[in-house]
């Protein structure tokens, strides 16, 4: 099975008493980076990998929901590379538009300057100078955590080579009419003074009002409810629904508006749901969506009442106020007109907040840059429905179709400073002129470039082939497009994974953007509860890190790695994984010290023990186990059979059950310490892509050879042998019930017993003295007495207890735990068979009882299988 050309030495050093993660992990990646080990070379005819890391925010830092993602793709990459692929993780940062303009404009403040005094040129200059200076902490962490990418590749979202791309695919996409100007409502945020996308909002119960208000005079009125009172200085219109009877002879006619001198017309419009409320809505056509498509139906006039920060700019009593303040204002001035028909308060309902900055946002008409979805979210989803793309989990497709299937024109603009300006050019008589990366833009008196930027999503949007060098046909493009795999999380579906497949389809010719999708979810608490700093139970990984080093936390969150669930963390869970690498530190280290080697070919089959044969056995199947698991995206379900196999068969059994023979010498421990350095050798490889920092220290020092980073994934031979397993099976389930038994009897694990074993008639006889040995069994001398006798596994081992344990009080005690036992199993057997208990009891009470009913019955056979066992008082 060892499958790696590096030359090996003739002896390997020794290692340290104790693992210290600290003083070896940053050497470690330093000397990979060095090599070249994670450079991708697109002149190689290995077959192509191609990973691209989602770009974090270049104001970000690493947090648990990274550090989880990027040990998933580091794991599947630097499998593909021991594979044989050129594997490539390519790395970058994203210029996050609103959030680096946000941290930028903090630290203006500080000085008591705002952009606005620098100018945009200024600002923009001192954006890049923070950049440079501060952004980008997270690419050292990344480093730290173990990340295998390829540095040599990093990428920008605002570098040259992407900025061109996204001027490319923006003049593209305007000269085929699937980019347009129109004046439309959209969320804007008066903090961040700019548009935010329906996906970026956030919407939380908040606690409003709702008012009911009087609108016309005398007969032609009607009542209107709104949690936004504010707005009404905008109405053009009261709908209602045209078949509501009771608005009938109002429809058409005009009313007056509350407030105003203005009076508006009552419009019949089927949007309107003549059993909500009083069945009549105001319409605020430049202030609310729905209400603009109403306007938009029946001609109403937009009108605008407050600006871009939230201040009413109409009706002199309310012009300058703040939206908040107006709202009670006005309220307070209805209320002393008697337009006040009900109040309700608090009015707990949803509301939309910016996902930045968590203000309030406020619906706002305003003229923007859309791009046309249709015909892009239609190839984005055909892509899935083909087959061209997997999502996996299966399950979450249809939360992919539901959004690409009714998605909305995408508002693409933003009203910042920093990020890509929209390349179109208005001229002093109308024109407009978009201008690709190659062409000059139009110059003169009078002509103006557009001043705003576009949506960070959308430069984002082209990262799987702008990083790899798009619009030009580099050979990067050609060698890693389409990439293999998108790992990320479900929340950014709507955010990244679609902008991906709609541009990926659009520009690379009907090529998907990548072959998989994998969906993960998120990191939360050890109770499953969303992580929060307010909460106290956000965690930085770097302080794990410190304390337990990376790989315990990459083991951790990889064993929590179930597909599109969501991953429960929690330190106790990381000291464990910290307590496996120790594990595999140690029994490493044994394994040196009594002739571990990979020298030379495996001995035959004929040569080999029972014992020899069943761990080789299951180390081929843990290697076909874990590749399906990989090949699937199970990750957790490989990080658990890693370390069962790890833990349990390779370091408590097979290094147990070969003590003796290592103990005793000559051939066959040569032969056993060739059989345990090959699956060391085997099961560090295996272990590499989760845990890199400790296989690495350990591969190096077993087998002499450079790294293990660039080692032959193993494979499976095809050799088992299910009579060594089934042979094994009954060894480890005497010496496991003898302990059971043992411990049952208050004995102490190093306690030495009396013991008679007949193996007549079993595979186990060749197997006595590492029974004895695990067991601390000795032989029966003069005067034994066989007080206890264990039929296990077509064996029987007799002990005598009768030096060791009270037999009285054992039986005594026995006894009591016999009737508690017998006493619960009749409680439980009774409400069970009480069927007006069962006809009323919730299905998990039911369930409840069941459960401590065969509990009962087990600990009742357990229990009378200890007092047959005793010998009599």
């Amino acid at each position: 099975m060892t499958e790696n050309p590096q030359q090996t030495p003739a002896s390997t050093p020794e290692l340290p008493t104790q693992y210290a993660p600290a003083e070896v992990e940053g050497k470690l990646y330093e000397r990979w980076v060095e090599r070249g080990y994670f450079t991708a070379d697109p002149k190689s005819e290995k077959p192509a990998y191609t990973i691209v890391i989602p770009p974090p925010n270049v104001t970000g830092s690493l947090h648990l929901g990274h550090a989880f993602q990027h040990t998933l793709m580091d794991a599947l990459t630097r499998r593909k590379r021991m594979q044989g692929y050129e594997a490539l993780w390519l790395p970058g940062m994203d210029h996050a538009g609103i959030a680096t303009q946000n941290v930028v404009e903090r630290e203006l403040a500080k000085e008591g300057v705002s952009r606005h005094d620098l100018g945009r040129d200024a600002f923009i200059e001192r954006v890049w100078d923070w950049k440079e200076e501060y952004g980008g902490k997270i690419l050292g962490q990344m480093r730290r955590l173990g990340d295998g990418v390829d540095w040599s590749r990093e990428r920008f979202t605002m570098d040259e080579g992407l900025s061109k791309a996204v001027q490319t695919i923006f003049k593209n996409l305007y000269d085929d009419e699937l980019i347009y100007r129109a004046e439309r409502i959209i969320n804007w945020c008066p903090r961040c003074l700019t548009a935010i996308s329906d996906i970026e909002v956030e919407y939380q119960d908040d606690d409003g009002e709702l008012v009911s208000i009087k609108y016309g005079e005398g007969e032609d009125t009607l009542v209107v409810a709104t949690t936004r009172a504010e707005t009404m200085l905008g109405d053009t219109a009261v709908a209602v629904h045209p078949d509501d009877e009771r608005y009938a002879h109002l429809i058409g006619k005009q009313i007056k508006l509350p407030l105003t001198n203005r009076t508006i017309p009552v419009v019949a419009d089927t949007h309107v749901d003549p059993e909500f409320g009083t069945g009549a809505v105001k319409v605020t056509p430049a202030h609310d969506p729905n209400d603009f498509a109403i306007g938009q139906r029946h001609n109403l006039e937009s009108l605008t009442v407050m600006d871009e920060r939230g201040i009413i700019t109409v009706h002199g009593p309310f012009q300058g106020l703040d939206r908040f303040e107006a709202r009670s204002t006005i309220v307070g001035a209805l209320r002393a007109e008697g337009r006040i028909v009900a109040e309700k308060r608090p009015y707990t309902h949803s509301v939309g907040h910016c996902s930045r900055c968590k203000t309030t946002l406020e619906p706002r008409l305003s003229m923007q840059w859309w791009v046309k979805v249709e015909p892009l979210a239609k190839a984005a989803g055909d892509a899935v429905r083909d087959g061209k793309v997997q999502i996996h989990p299966q399950d979450m497709s249809k939360r992919y179709f539901d959004w690409v299937d009714n998605m909305h024109d995408w508002c693409i603009s933003r009203q910042l400073w920093w990020g890509h300006r929209i390349p179109v050019w208005y001229g002093p008589e109308g024109e407009v002129v978009c201008v690709g990366p190659d062409e000059q833009p139009p110059a003169g008196e009078g002509w103006t470039q557009d001043p705003d930027v576009l949506d960070t999503w959308f430069s984002s949007g082209l990262w799987p082939f702008s990083t790899l060098g798009w619009p030009e046909q580099t050979p990067d493009l050609e060698k890693f497009y389409a990439t293999d795999v998108l790992l990320t999380g479900h929340d950014i579906i709507f955010f990244w994974v679609a902008r991906m497949m709609m541009f990926g389809l659009y520009a690379m010719d009907g090529e998907p953007p990548f072959h998989t999708i994998t969906l993960t979810g998120l990191v939360r608490d050890q109770f499953g509860k969303k992580m929060s700093k307010s909460s106290g139970t956000a965690v930085d990984p770097l302080d794990w890190m410190d304390a337990y080093g990376s790989d315990a936390v990459r083991f951790t969150l990889a064993k929590g790695a179930n597909p599109g669930t969501d991953v429960p963390i929690g330190e106790d869970w990381v000291q464990a994984s910290r307590n496996f690498a120790n594990k595999i530190w140690n029994a490493t280290r044994f394994a040196l010290m009594n002739g571990a080697t990979v020298e030379g070919e495996l001995p035959p089959a004929e040569q080999l023990s029972a014992t020899d044969r069943w761990i080789l056995s299951r180390l081929n199947a843990t290697v076909a186990e874990v590749d399906a698991y990989y090949d699937d995206y199970q990750f957790a379900k490989l990080a658990d059979a890693l370390y069962h196999f790890a833990w349990d068969e390779v370091f408590d059994w097979y290094v147990e059950l070969s003590k003796t023979t290592f103990f005793e010498g000559g051939e066959q421990a040569r032969v056993s310490g060739r059989v345990l350095g090959e699956v060391l050798d085997v099961t560090l490889r295996l272990l590499h892509p989760v845990v890199p920092f400790v296989t690495e220290t350990l591969w190096t020092t077993l087998t002499g050879r450079e790294s293990v980073v660039i080692a032959d994934w193993p494979k499976d031979s095809g050799f088992r042998d299910a009579a060594a397993e089934r042979e094994i099976g009954n060894l480890q389930q005497v010496i496991t019930e003898v302990r059971r038994f043992r411990a049952d009897q208050g004995l102490q694990p190093g306690q030495k017993v009396p013991a008679r074993l007949d193996l007549s008639g079993t595979e186990l006889a060749a197997h006595e003295a590492a029974i004895r040995q695990l067991l601390r069994l000795q032989p029966e001398g003069e005067g034994f007495s066989a007080t206890a006798t264990l039929p296990v596994a077509g064996a029987t081992v007799a002990l005598d207890l009768s030096g060791t344990i009270d037999v009285a009080a054992e039986r005594k005690r026995l006894a009591k735990d016999l009737a508690a036992a017998e006493k619960e199993k009749a409680q439980a057997t009774a409400k069970l068979g009480n069927e007006a208990f069962l006809a009323k009891a919730p299905d998990n009470v039911v369930d409840k009882i069941r459960g401590r009913l065969a509990k009962a019955e087990a600990d009742i056979a357990r229990i009378q299988a200890q007092l047959d066992s005793l010998p009599q008082a």
